[in-house]
């Protein structure tokens, strides 16, 4: 006879040869005895409904298709909500209520992690190294007023009666218990709880030690997720229950957590956490885990399951340590030394009186760089108007000559009168040039940066010059220029040092260093500025506080030229009135030194930095002694003692 109440049952069946057949259950306001037997219909079991099972009000909601064994633990599980159980009986399933199926002959299993959640069992667990009577009072709130648990002295054993979810529960705590214990110090490691919260609340019940001196003492380990127990063997088995009843794990996508950072930085920690989010995930499966970075309060931000998060904390812990610091100082030592002789004869003539004569002319030009003019005498007018002999023109060194009287030669045209300008040189000359040069260069370069381990640094040093690379001109009306420009780059020139040092665990540096040093040329005999370089770029491995050469140049150049007049410069001991020698020697050594140091704790980089900040005050008291200019020395500038430097920088903050 159909149940009174409004009934709707709703069944999607799929099949085919593969597939195993789906159904969509729902029902509102339905009864026991309706849900009973369209549960006999889908899964093609045979109940006996006991006749106490009342006519109670059922509602199932379902959003998806189910298979037979799915609708099944949903028939246990709404069963158990309205307090009645299934006990099987050979080929039929017995209906009828929690409290008289206990007592019935509910099936007696081995494991009860392989059955339905809400099937009621009788599961005897065998105990190792604990005595089962203890366990009865420890487990006792675990498990529910309609449940059982008893121990058998004799063969120290459990007998547990639940269902079968919360008996698979007992038996893994019962696992985790019954353990040798051989120590008075136990090490338990948590699988889902956080070690230092399951130690906070340990502590809340148990009397601190001072109370009572059998007090068990629980310490967590937070670099293992351990808590680690110390006392009798009696009060550590009651806090193992409780730690493996606290280390279950939480049903939710779990808790928000707000991890500030000590050293590292955030912005770069954070893909390094998402990468380890995504493989703990597994292979195409999203990552189990929200992460995002607070840049204001250098903070990450994790929302993740606690098994995740724990692995993700224990990641950050291990990243965000302090990083040492390196000292890393060069020496650049460059001597070099340029020695020049010249020695020869140069011959000049002229038989002419003024341009409208005739006569010869002829002499000999060796040098030239002796001035700025063709010969021996530099013609270059003494004044306008006027004449005169100027002697510019004679080379450095010693210049022996005689003069066997002058002659007028014309240089150029007074402006104001348009006449023209006679100089008077020498009829006939022979100039003797003799010249020794030395140039010594001595520099000593001492650069040194403080830079964090695997962090690039730079200390650059110099100037920056203006090179030309391109110019335009834009000729207008009358050949004049309109707009003309250049275009430039500036160059950095000078001292350059770039250091990336790698602390290894046996306290050596490996340093990847570029160091370059750069100089103007004096000589201008390009189109625009010539620039001297030296570059070293090299990685090498040096001692903490040891001194390695990384490269260096010795140079000896030597050019010798000689100049001669064709036939007469190869006569003996003659012909070195008509011939030229100049000699040039150059040597150049370059040697560049490194020393690493590396500053391990705050106490080292305040001895490095005092020591340093002591120098710079020593010189400025030197150059005080010693000055003798016209304001008075207290004027001059002097750093304030390290000290005295700490308090003020203090006492403004």
């Amino acid at each position: 006879m159909p149940n009174p109440r409004s009934l709707v049952l709703a069944l999607v069946l799929t099949s085919s040869a593969a597939v195993a057949q789906e159904h969509r259950l729902n029902i509102q306001d339905g009864s026991i005895q309706s849900l009973v037997s369209t549960v006999a219909e889908i899964t093609g079991r045979n109940f006996v409904l006991d006749p106490r099972v009342d006519d109670a009000s059922v509602n199932i909601i379902s959003n998806r298709a189910m298979t037979e064994d799915e609708i099944y633990e949903l028939f246990l599980s709404v069963l158990k909500v309205h307090g009645f159980a299934a006990v099987p009986s050979g080929e039929y399933i017995k209906i009828m209520p929690d409290a008289v199926a206990r007592q019935d002959a509910i099936p007696n299993v081995f494991q009860a992690d392989n059955l339905g959640g809400d099937q009621l069992v009788t599961q005897v667990i065998e105990v190792q190294h604990v005595t089962a009577t203890e366990l009865v009072t420890l487990l006792r709130p675990l498990v529910p007023q309609n449940g059982h648990i008893i121990a058998h002295q004799a063969s120290n054993v459990l007998v547990v009666s639940d269902r079968a979810a919360n008996v698979n529960r007992l038996a893994q705590i019962i696992r985790r218990i019954d353990t040798v214990n051989e120590d008075d110090i136990e090490v338990i490691a948590l699988s889902n709880a956080n070690a230092t919260e399951v130690v906070r609340a340990l502590n809340q019940l148990v009397p601190p030690n001072g109370q009572s001196s059998a007090a068990p003492k629980a310490i967590a380990d937070e670099r293992t997720n351990s808590v680690l127990l110390s006392g009798d063997p009696g009060a550590r088995l009651r806090l193992r229950t409780i730690i493996s009843h606290l280390d279950t794990p939480i049903e939710s996508g779990g808790a928000t957590q707000v991890v500030y950072l000590r050293y590292a930085s955030a912005e770069s920690l954070l893909p390094i956490l998402e990468g380890v989010s995504r493989s703990l995930a597994g292979a195409g499966e999203e990552s189990p885990a929200t992460i995002q970075a607070h840049d204001e309060t250098n903070a990450v931000i994790i929302t993740a399951p606690p098994a995740v998060y724990r692995s993700l904390a224990g990641v950050i812990r291990q990243l965000d340590i302090r990083r040492l610091q390196v000292m890393v100082e060069a020496v650049i030592a460059e001597v070099s030394n340029d020695f020049s002789r010249e020695l020869g004869v140069q011959w000049q003539a002229a038989s002419i009186d003024s341009l409208n004569d005739s006569g010869p002319v002829g002499g000999t030009n060796f040098r030239t760089n002796a001035g700025t003019g063709p010969g021996i005498i530099n013609l270059t007018p003494t004044g306008t108007g006027e004449s005169g002999l100027n002697l510019s023109g004679l080379g450095p060194g010693l210049n022996l000559g005689y003069l066997s009287g002058t002659i007028n030669v014309p240089i150029g045209r007074d402006d104001r009168t348009g006449e023209t300008i006679f100089q008077e040189v020498p009829q006939l000359s022979a100039l003797v040039s003799a010249i020794d040069a030395n140039a010594d260069n001595n520099v000593l370069s001492t650069p040194s940066i403080v830079t964090l381990d695997h962090q690039e640094a730079v200390i650059n040093v110099g100037q920056e010059v203006p090179f030309v690379t391109g110019q335009f001109t834009n000729t207008g009306a009358n050949n004049s220029s309109v707009n003309p420009f250049q275009t430039i780059t500036r160059e950095d020139v000078g001292l350059t040092l770039t250091v990336t040092p790698h602390i290894n665990a046996g306290e050596t540096v490996i340093l990847d260093i570029s160091q370059e040093i750069s100089s103007i040329s004096p000589q201008a005999l390009a189109v625009d500025l010539i620039t001297n370089k030296r570059e070293i770029s090299t990685t090498v491995m040096v001692p903490d506080g040891g001194v390695l050469v990384l490269g260096g140049l010795i140079d000896d150049n030597v050019q010798e030229t000689i100049q001669k007049v064709p036939g007469l410069g190869d006569i003996p001991v003659l012909g070195n009135l008509f011939r030229y020698r100049n000699t040039q020697t150059t040597k150049r050594n370059l040697m560049v030194f490194i020393r690493p140091r590396i500053l391990q704790d705050e106490a080292t980089q305040n001895a490095v930095t005092g020591a340093k900040y002591n120098f710079m005050r020593s010189r400025q008291q030197e150059v005080m002694e010693g000055y003798q200019g016209l304001a008075a020395p207290e004027a001059l500038p002097l750093l304030p003692t390290l000290e005295e430097y700490r308090q003020q920088q203090d006492g403004d903050n």
